[in-house]
């Protein structure tokens, strides 16, 4: 029997009739309402820095290693068409993260918490499991590019690679036992790295901004060639992420907000500006990795590089500028890093929420990070640089596959006027949210019928 945690007592919340049962315990109960913010009268920008956290911890898991094969792939062979797709994908994430901070402010419950309370217990177990698959998927992701990042920047062969994420789980807890403010500070870091190294990809590679500002506008191509559209759902897929959705709900809860009606309305407010700002940064970071790839391979001819080795050991030679490359793994590095710090919260999160189990953290990381080990280690082993490409798609696909499980229950909740109350989405919003919901739904189900059908 794992060693469990004593779950403190739930603070005193508004009750909704919507609900069947009381809140057991606040969502990451040990950095719970830990960051105070300022009175309703303080300055804008006050009170933005006081929710200024929680969407960038959001937006790293789309910018994640599993992004990058498909934003790759589309520069290289469609030049900047895709941009597009990359925008209304981040647009998409937008509107579902709002959702998800909106439901953790008002309910005080995250969506794995909500799940628990709404369905019935084998229903929500089914859930968790298809959650829990999804998180390790993600993990497997972070896993392989982190182990990809060291073999370009050191030579360290991929299974050694693999062996030393593992040391991720003494790192994760360390920081964590500093204070939710030190992880975001943490984050926000890595992104900044991340930013900067793609900003040098772009300036070096010399796009065609005119090219750039057309891709921006949707082609009708993208819908009728076969190829196009097949790498366009693939950047849906590997851009929304269903563990994103329980993450934000949760970590929303961690500000110090007034239990009342205009105290939600303000934290609502700045918690999607935090968000919106956030995902920009992330569209930023995919539509560079893909303006890259365009600029080097397609604009030369390179049509086919669809993998982050060929990626890496192209850019210099064909950008002529020997930092391109180095610049490029130490990006991929700081991404896997950044997106374990972030997968860590998820698992713990979804655990709690639908189980009402606690474990200690270094064994819930450690269990979690063992089930993404163990494949990549094999396939390293047995396949190296092709099987992880092979392995990073597979994990990506099993994302699309969970989306609709996370995706759903929250425009249902969100919806519900009995559990929101006032906060209920009105109509207009909630027509946008299924349809949204209903356009990604039928396109990962397109993604995935052609993959293990075509």
């Amino acid at each position: 029997m794992p060693p469990l945690v004593q779950t403190p007592t739930p603070t005193p919340i508004e009750k909704h009739p919507g609900w069947r049962h009381e809140r057991r315990a606040p969502s990451l109960s040990e950095v719970y309402a830990s960051i105070k913010v300022p009175a309703a009268n303080a300055s804008f920008w006050r009170k933005l820095m006081a929710f200024w956290g929680p969407g960038l911890m959001v937006a790293v898991g789309y910018m994640d290693p599993g992004n990058w094969a498909t934003d790759i792939a589309g520069g290289s062979r469609y030049g900047y068409t895709l941009l597009s797709v990359i925008l209304i994908s981040n647009l998409f994430a937008m509107l579902l993260q709002h959702l998800a901070a909106k439901l953790g402010i008002v309910t005080g419950r995250d969506l794995a918490q909500a799940c628990r309370d709404h369905y019935s217990k084998p229903v929500a177990m089914v859930l968790w499991v298809f959650c829990e698959i999804a998180i390790a998927a993600c993990d497997l992701a972070e896993v392989i590019g982190s182990a990809i990042a060291l073999n370009l920047l050191f030579g360290l062969p991929l299974p050694w690679g693999v062996v030393l994420t593992i040391l991720d789980v003494l790192v994760v807890l360390f920081f964590q036992n500093k204070g939710f403010r030190v992880i975001e500070s943490i984050v926000a870091g890595l992104i900044v790295i991340i930013f900067g190294c793609f900003l040098y990809e772009i300036l070096v590679s010399h796009p065609d901004y005119l090219g750039i500002a057309k891709g921006l506008v949707p082609q009708k191509e993208v819908i009728t060639n076969p190829g196009m559209l097949y790498i366009a759902i693939g950047i849906l897929g590997a851009t929304v992420m269903p563990h994103n959705l329980y993450l934000h709900s949760s970590i929303v809860q961690t500000r110090q907000i007034e239990q009342t009606e205009p105290g939600k309305r303000m934290a609502i407010k700045f918690a999607t500006i935090d968000s919106t700002v956030a995902l920009f940064l992330a569209f930023f970071v995919n539509a560079a990795i893909l303006v890259t790839a365009a600029a080097a391979f397609h604009s030369n001819g390179m049509f086919d590089v669809a993998d982050i080795n060929d990626a890496h050991k192209l850019l210099a030679p064909v950008l002529g500028a020997g930092a391109a490359s180095a610049v490029f793994a130490i990006a991929l590095l700081a991404s896997g890093q950044n997106s374990t710090l972030t997968g860590t919260l998820a698992g713990q999160i979804v655990m709690e929420g639908f189980l009402h189990l606690k474990l200690r953290p270094w064994l819930r990381r450690l269990v979690t990070r063992s089930i993404a080990v163990v494949p990549a280690l094999i396939v390293t082993i047995l396949y190296g640089e092709k099987g992880t490409a092979d392995l990073l798609v597979l994990s990506q696909v099993i994302l699309s596959l969970q989306l609709s499980f996370a995706v759903v229950p929250l425009v249902l909740f969100t919806g519900s006027k009995a559990k929101m109350g006032v906060f209920a989405n009105h109509m207009a919003l909630q027509v946008l949210a299924w349809t949204v919901s209903g356009i990604i739904i039928l396109l990962n189900s397109y993604l995935l019928f052609t993959t293990f059908f075509k």
